[in-house]
């Protein structure tokens, strides 16, 4: 383990918040099951309370204990789509502090492929936060000085991973009944799910 990553694990445990990079943007993370650094969290980023908060496992075996539920029709968007750019709206397990979820009992996920984003949820051993680096409703960061400029000493460590690509963030898909939904458009488009999801899948964005 890199003493990078090795400060990023130990400021995470203790209930810091570190900036990181990832496939779109870099992103803050804490630990989703410390009520105290998620309240944190939510109040650095001047976050709206009822605004969720999205997570990254380092794979599909650490959404134990994170989520209820795997959906029968979220599997093959997993094994296409993971690691990757699409987030996939779970029902919240009873031990993720509601807050997280901004109330509404549904939590994001999904794994990384950015390598340093993946190597920290790996390093970490389960889930952390991967909301966008930036007070709410101001651009989110791309490089380890725009973190720093924006949000300054409210961040304990940086993980510094250069730039990242910016643009569009992850694609949001969620559940309708028992088929997948389009909750917020990004990197993954619309084509590549209906190839696997099938053609059905809506273009659309959901109003759920």
């Amino acid at each position: 383990m890199s003493a990078s990553i090795e400060r990023a694990v130990a400021e995470i445990g203790r209930g810091g918040i570190v900036a990181f990079p990832t496939e779109t943007y870099y992103g803050l993370a804490v630990d989703p099951f410390n009520r105290e650094a998620v309240s944190r969290l939510f109040a650095v980023k001047r976050r709206a309370p009822d605004k969720p908060i999205l997570c990254l496992v380092p794979d599909r075996e650490h959404l134990v204990g994170l989520i209820r539920t795997i959906p029968a029709c979220y599997e093959p968007l997993m094994d296409a789509f993971w690691p990757g750019p699409l987030t996939l709206v779970f029902a919240a397990s009873e031990e993720v502090p509601v807050i997280l979820t901004g109330y509404s009992g549904t939590l994001g996920v999904r794994v990384s492929s950015h390598p340093l984003a993946y190597r920290l949820a790996q390093a970490y051993g389960g889930a952390i936060t991967a909301t966008s680096a930036n007070y709410s409703g101001l651009p989110a960061a791309v490089s380890a000085a725009e973190v720093g400029a924006q949000l300054g000493p409210d961040v304990d460590f940086i993980l510094d991973g250069g730039e990242t690509p910016g643009g569009l963030g992850s694609t949001l898909v969620g559940l309708e009944g028992e088929h997948p939904v389009l909750l917020r458009p990004g990197v993954v488009t619309v084509e590549e799910i209906r190839m696997v999801a099938g053609p059905e899948f809506p273009g659309e964005v959901s109003e759920e």
